[in-house]
């Protein structure tokens, strides 16, 4: 009999099913950092435990923001019942808590200003695995068994005090060899997750990079004035909008725009609108030739990096998106930022193209984490045909370090990036990179 119930329980535990969504994580939280109606925002939603239940969501602030209000609309795709509420943009905000009645497929419309963005997520909730159900009902059943024998043994029917004892140690056995082998299986797909894809040579092999498409609108903007930057995406086999970005380092995409010279930089991360439409609004105060470059992730894909450039016109304005200045060209140039001048540190002090750089750089005390980072590392060649992005992968402390190798000799226009209680700091330098000695 205990043989029998043993084999009945490694059998159940050799055929589950694997999980159908292996990126899916229930329970935990969703980061998206949106650039809404002029201010760097993480919307957070607060991972459920259950449904129907409540859904928090926080907008945290990394810029300074009078009290902006959110207005924050749930619906649910399937049925297309929807709650609203209102959140407060803070370095520490309040959650609101909405009533969601059922998982799977949602979405969050962020209302700020006369801008909009509509982000797509999944109400997840754990399921019991097959494993729980055999380890409890074992020790349920071995619980019964026990009482029942101790019992029967009572009454003087040891035949059946054995019988009884020896059932109860077989629920004991199963549910410990359960404990002891569940670890190696995996973990059934939360309830909401998306259903498992019909096995493909495109899923097999992973998804293709989108075709991109970024322009202004106006097409050609005038200095001072605000503009949109729209980036459209495109699945280049079905010519059908991409919509199924995956939030990398808490972004759908992660948008940097600077001038020609270095002078202007945006680090910014714009709203979705529609299925495959992205747009952020800026403005430049000087005219010229500026570079876009947007790093953005599919689901079952690797990392994208999509570059375009487009012109400002217009006589020089000011601006209250005019960017961060670079006045010197030296390796390691000094900034000031928030009236304190700070200078990167660089070793080797020129460094050689194709070997690992160290940066670093003092930071002041209150550094908190942004993109779900210390501190980031932008690097733009002077022609802009080069882009490069790394991070700080440490806790906050006093200083952001980062390691990079510059592919190529040349002149390299680079900014650091923190976040401080109230502000996200940028630190603009450049660095001359030479070539390495021949052998």
């Amino acid at each position: 009999m205990i043989r029998v119930l043993c084999l009945a329980a490694v059998l159940v535990l050799a055929l589950a099913a694997p999980a159908a969504a292996h990126t899916v994580t229930a329970g935990t939280d969703l980061r998206i950092a949106q650039t809404i109606a002029g201010a760097e925002v993480t919307v957070v939603v607060k991972g459920t435990t259950r449904v129907p239940g409540p859904l928090r969501i926080g907008v945290i602030a990394y810029q300074p923001v009078s009290g902006l209000p959110i207005g924050l609309e749930v619906r649910s795709v399937e049925d297309g019942r929807t709650v609203t509420g209102t959140a407060q943009a803070a370095a520490n905000p309040q959650y609101t808590q909405l009533q969601v009645e059922r998982t799977g497929p949602h979405e969050l419309k962020l209302s700020a200003g006369n801008e909009t963005a509509v982000i797509p997520f999944r109400v997840l909730v754990e399921r019991d695995s097959a494993g729980a159900f055999l380890i409890y009902g074992g020790l349920f059943v071995a619980a019964v068994l026990l009482v029942g024998g101790l019992l029967t043994g009572a009454t003087a029917r040891p035949g059946r005090a054995m019988a009884l004892a020896a059932g109860a140690a077989a629920g004991v056995t199963v549910a410990a060899m359960v404990i002891v082998f569940e670890s190696q299986v995996p973990a059934p797909p939360p309830d909401g997750a998306a259903p498992a894809p019909a096995p493909t040579t495109s899923t097999a092999e992973g998804r293709p990079y989108v075709q991109a498409r970024m322009e202004t609108v106006p097409a050609q903007p005038e200095a001072g004035e605000e503009f949109t930057l729209r980036v459209d995406l495109v699945d280049g086999s079905t010519g059908r909008p991409v919509d199924d970005l995956t939030a990398h380092h808490e972004a759908l995409a992660h948008v940097v725009v600077t001038s020609e010279d270095g002078r202007y930089f945006r680090h910014v991360h714009p709203l979705r609108t529609a299925p495959g439409h992205l747009e952020v609004r800026l403005s430049a105060g000087r005219p010229g030739r500026y570079l876009a470059h947007a790093e953005l992730e599919r689901e079952n894909s690797g990392g994208q990096l999509v570059a375009a450039d487009f012109t400002v016109g217009g006589p020089a304005k000011a601006s209250a998106e005019s960017g961060t200045v670079t006045e010197s060209g030296k390796t390691g140039a000094p900034a000031t930022q928030a009236g304190t001048t700070v200078t990167p540190r660089l070793q080797p002090a020129v460094p050689i193209a194709g070997r690992p750089t160290t940066i670093d750089l003092d930071t002041p005390a209150g550094v908190r984490t942004w993109l779900g980072m210390t501190g980031h590392l932008l690097i733009r060649g002077q022609d802009g045909r080069f882009f490069g992005h790394v991070h700080e992968m440490g806790a906050p402390g006093s200083r952001v370090r980062f390691t990079f190798s510059f592919p190529e000799p040349g002149r390299y226009l680079a900014w650091v990036q923190y976040a401080t209680a109230d502000r996200i700091v940028t630190v603009p330098f450049t660095v001359n990179v030479t070539a390495p000695e021949a052998k």
